[in-house]
Parts: structure tokens; sequence; C-alpha cells
């Protein structure tokens, strides 16, 4: 008998819940078996192991099987530029492009500026619309002659619409949502809004007519439930705008399509994606329409996004690519690893294409359709993902629809309060950022782009009589630690050097070295510098070492056991050289005795790291 021919699982016990809870309670030595348990910011808890679902969900299964769409951004202002680019992504094995003009959702800095007809026809120049090219063209009310351009360019072409998959994306509440206003009270723009649509669909452009875009509650902060909430009712609203205006659900449905972020939770984006397919067909159902597949554009999540270390962003679109993928998207755009700093040039476009061409052509991920059906973990979260976005939608019916949830502001003040708890947990470093509040590089190197960041490209001015409701404010998660980095910037080039703290090492290098090391790159998260002191026989061997260093801060580092020997009289000897002393670890009983000799503040995982930082960044000055 070989090794492949022996029966392998009878070699093994057989495993079951109550064996391995035993063996995990052994492992936590009497903590709580719930610190394993986490939670979503909808309430949703996260169980560490799940059964097999014994009745699987249904199916959440692609508009088309197989591959996803590939879509390239196209985002540059400069026209020449931006041709070249979007020619280099579709040769480069893009399937599509993604169009963003300032004012959009997606502008994110960036975006065309200009769409005249011959501005949309130099866009396009040597692009096989004829082909069947996707082209997804974001809606911006920067942008109301783009949807006619690109009709007129087909139309000078001899390109058959039916042909051209040219989505126009027409969205205006989640510009509303984004800008804080709509030209005219919904009842009126409605009936504009279904006219543009229907004229669109005349024309033969069918695909992706309008979209309910829910990015913007994602960019805000807000929660899973919240973002499919908002785009079940937009997508309803929509609706009914359509069946107001003559064209039947029936037809109305055919023309309409959603877009998601995706980020770097797995776990959770996946669910987020197979949920809205079960949402979706939960709303047709009860239109009395028989469910049909959807079109769901993903698109990688603008606020997980980081100007510091941006490297690190190529594995957050990673993990948020294969999420939207396994989940079931229809078509994904990776945001290019530089697009927070500026325009991204042919390299970072580069990389975010091949990000999904890797996924797609080696690892084949989309072979298998919906392939965490089954899987206990997956099906659970999504049904309870479910559950939660259907009571986010009926609170928003409830109050009369998108429309009037936008105008009344209840629905920002709920999005807003969800983003609150989301920063506080990303100051205090519960919610990590690689590169940003954990193992920060204070001393990386810059990265080009081909055109800074533009704040104005994010703005789109109201009319004078416009309808303003409370705007959504899209943020990176990273900009709090980031604006801190940039002071420091600004210190090391007027200056030459950094604002500093020094370590003060108490003990053994074995005995210190951890502490010391998280204490650098705590301090190093706000751009504060730690010099590390070396290891140190005498008290006054590291007064002499905090002179010369040239810090104003100071922190004492070492085991618990060396705090009680030497804290207090490191800390008065600190002090008395003029340092605002910092001790790394929780100090327990020591903690007045500590205060009395000069320690101003302590730092330990879970602490308001952001707040500490603000503080120690003005004291450093």
């Amino acid at each position: 008998m070989t090794l492949h021919d022996a029966p392998l699982a009878g070699v093994f016990p057989h495993a079951d819940a109550a064996r391995w809870r035993k063996i995990v309670e052994h492992a936590l030595k009497g903590a709580a078996f719930d610190q394993l348990i986490s939670k979503t910011y909808d309430g949703i808890a996260i169980d560490p192991l799940y059964a097999r679902a014994r009745a699987p969900g249904p199916r959440a299964l692609r508009a088309n099987a197989g591959r996803w769409t590939i879509l390239a951004r196209v985002d540059h202002a400069d026209l020449d530029a931006a041709n070249r680019l979007a020619l280099d992504d579709l040769e480069g094995g893009a399937d599509g492009l993604h169009i963003v003009f300032a004012g959009a959702q997606g502008a994110y800095g960036g975006g065309l500026t200009d769409d005249s007809d011959e501005a949309i026809a130099h866009l396009f120049e040597n692009i096989r619309l004829d082909y069947g090219i996707p082209a997804a063209i974001e809606f911006s009310p920067r942008a109301p002659n783009a949807a006619g351009a690109m009709i007129r360019l087909l139309d000078r072409a001899h390109i058959e619409p039916s042909i051209a998959r040219v989505a126009f994306g027409f969205d205006p509440l989640g510009a509303q949502a984004l800008h804080g206003f709509l030209p005219t009270p919904w009842q009126e723009h409605a009936k504009a809004f279904a006219e543009q649509v229907k004229s669109a669909a005349k024309a033969g452009l069918t695909f992706g007519t309008m979209t309910a875009d829910a990015r913007v509650i994602h960019a805000a902060g807000g929660a899973e439930a919240q973002e499919l909430g908002f785009a079940l009712a937009a997508a309803l609203c929509y609706l009914r705008a359509l069946d107001d205006a003559g064209t039947g659900l029936e037809t109305a449905r055919g023309l309409l399509s959603f877009r998601l972020a995706a980020d770097a939770d797995e776990f959770v984006g996946v669910a987020k994606f197979r949920a809205l397919r079960h949402l979706w067909a939960r709303v047709e159902a009860s239109c009395k329409l028989t469910p049909a597949p959807i079109h769901i554009h993903a698109e990688t999540a603008w606020r997980m996004m980081t100007r510091r270390d941006p490297w690190g962003n190529l594995l957050r679109a990673t993990l948020a690519a294969f999420a939207a993928a396994i989940g079931g998207a229809d078509a994904v755009t990776v945001l290019p690893f530089t697009q927070a700093l500026g325009a991204p040039d042919a390299f970072a476009r580069r990389l975010a294409r091949d990000t999904q061409l890797v996924l797609e052509e080696e690892a084949h991920i989309h072979v298998v359709e919906d392939p965490v059906s089954g899987a206990g973990g997956f099906e659970a979260l999504t049904e309870a993902l479910c559950e939660r976005a259907w009571s986010v939608f009926q609170e928003i019916e409830a109050e009369g629809g998108l429309a009037a949830a936008l105008a009344k502001g209840s629905l920002q003040a709920r999005v807003a309060e969800t983003a609150a708890r989301r920063a506080r947990a990303v100051a205090r470093a519960r919610e990590a950022i690689v590169g940003v509040n954990q193992f920060p590089d204070i001393g990386e190197a810059a990265v080009a782009v081909l055109a800074p960041y533009d704040a104005t490209r994010l703005t789109a001015l109201a009319p004078a009589d416009a309808r303003r409701s409370p705007p959504l404010a899209p943020r990176r998660l990273a900009e709090p630690f980031e604006r801190l980095r940039d002071r420091s910037d600004v210190r090391l080039a007027e200056q030459g050097v950094r604002p500093r703290v020094f370590l003060a090492n108490l003990g053994s290098v074995a005995a210190f070295t951890q502490r010391a090391n998280f204490a650098k790159n705590f301090f190093e998260a706000g751009g504060v510098e730690a010099v590390n002191g070396e290891e140190a026989k005498s008290p006054s061997a590291i007064v002499a070492a905090f002179r010369a260093s040239g810090a104003k801060l100071a922190c004492l580092c070492g085991s618990d056991a060396d705090y009680g020997r030497s804290a207090e009289q490191m800390a008065r000897e600190l002090t008395e050289a003029g340092a605002r002393v910092y001790l790394a670890g929780r100090p327990g009983e020591l903690e007045a005795r500590l205060r009395t000799a000069g320690v101003a503040e302590f730092i330990y995982e879970g602490c308001d790291m952001l707040d500490v930082l603000q503080r120690a960044v003005k004291e450093a000055a």
C-alpha cells in the first residue's frame, strides 16, 4: 500500500464542534470565548467557526456566466493623455473603460472636465466601440452634455447603438447624496430623469442606462447594510419614475444597473455582493415581476486608499477585487494604487488591470459560479446582511422614499453616526491600516503621478434655485493620520529635522525590544521620528542620550518588572532634563506614582492613538 492508497481520513479522530470548542477554551487560558466573536458596523456577529449550511440560500450568479468584465478608469483631464492611456489599457488586457468626469461619485480628485462633442470624439478616437467594448460613463452634474455627445458620436461613426455597450448610468439621487442638491424637487426632476433615460433607450442604448450607485455611502463611512439599503431605495425610485412616465416595470428594470464599493474586508464584501442579488429579487417579486439577473459593477473602495505607503493599496485592492469577483460582480474597476495622490501613470494603471488579469487568467476564480454557496459562514453572513439591509430599506421607504430621506437629512445623519464609530476605531487602530496607523514608513520615497490630486474636481455648483440637502462627505480613513505626517514633512523641509521622540529603553535588549518597536510604530504613525536609545546601564547615560538626540519627547520602554524597579526615577530625571515623558504599556497599580514622577501619557494597544499623537506633534514642535 502506498501513501496515496492509505485512508488518511481514518487516521485522525473525527472532528466536531464540541472537540474544537474544548481545544479553543484551553488555548484561551480562561479568557472569554466572546473575544473571538467580531461584529460588523451593522451589529452582525461573526463567529470564529461555522458548520456547513444545511439549507444553502439561492445562488448569487452573474448576469452572464464566466468571466467578469475588467474595466479601466479614464479620468485624466488632458484628453490626449486620457485617450493614450485608455488605448494602452485596452491593449494591455482591459475589457472596457470606466469614464469618470469631474463631479462624479468616483472623481476622487481627478476626472474629465470637458464634455463637448469634440472632447468626447477625441476621447474615443481609435477605440472600436463597434466591437462592443464596454464603456461605463459615470453620471456627473458637471457633464450634462456627455450622453448626447456620445449618442451623436455613435451616429456619426454609423455604429449600431445596440452593438455598442455604452452605459450612461443616469443617477440623480446619487449625485444629490454626494453634492447636497437637486436642480428641482424630485417630483419634477423625476420627469426629466425619466425622459433622459427613455431618450437614451429609444436611441438603442439600453445597457446600464440608469444606475443605483451606492459608493457614496461607503465612501462617507457607512456600513454595508446602509450601502445596500441606499442602492435598493435608489433603484426603486428610478423604477417608479420610469413607470410614472409610461415605461412599464418590465422594460424599466432592464435599463437598470447597480454599483457598489468593494473593500479589503473580504468576508463581508463577498456577502454584500451576494446579498444585493437576493434583495433585489425580493423587490422584483414585490413588484409582481419574475426575478431576473442584474448587472453589478464593483469598484475598489476609495475610503481604504492611502497616500502614505501607497504600495499597501495593491494588497487592499487585490482583496477587494477578489471579494467582488467571488461575490458575483459582473464588472470590476480597480483603483490604481496611486489614485489618492493624483492622476495615475501607466505603471499604476498596469498594476490595476493586472490585479484582475491574474485573478482571472492564473487563479481562475471565475470558473466556479457562486463558489461560497453552502459555506456556513458566508451563507449566515449573507442572510444576516440581507435582514439588516432590508430594515434600512424599509426605514427609507417609511420616510417617503430615498428622495424624501435625503431631503430630510435623516439618512445622512445615520451614515454620519456610523462613520463616527468607524473613525474612532481607526483612531485607536482597532481598524488597522497598514502603512498608516500600523507599521508606518516615515522615510518612504515619493511615488510619481501624472498630475496632482485636485480637490476642485470633487465638487459641483448648485443652481441658484436648487433644492438643497445635507451632502455626504466621502473621506479616506487614513486622512487624520496623513495630516499629521504632512505636518512632519513640512517641519523636515523647513528645519531639516522631523519632530522627535527619544525611546528611553530600560533593562536588557530582550526586555525592552517589544515595547520599543511598538512605541516606534506608534509615534511614527503621526510623523514623530523615533530615536532609539541603546541599552543603557545607568539613568545618567539615558538622560545624556536624550539630550544628545535633540528630542523634546521621551518614551520609557521596558518590561513591567523594569518599570517597577526604575521607571519612577527615570521619569523624574527625564522630566528634569526637559522631556515630556510617555510610557509604553498600561501602568496598572503604578499609574499614580508614575504620573507624580512626571509621566504625562501612557501608550498601549487600544488607546486613542490619534488623540495622543495630535498632542505629541504640538509638544514636539
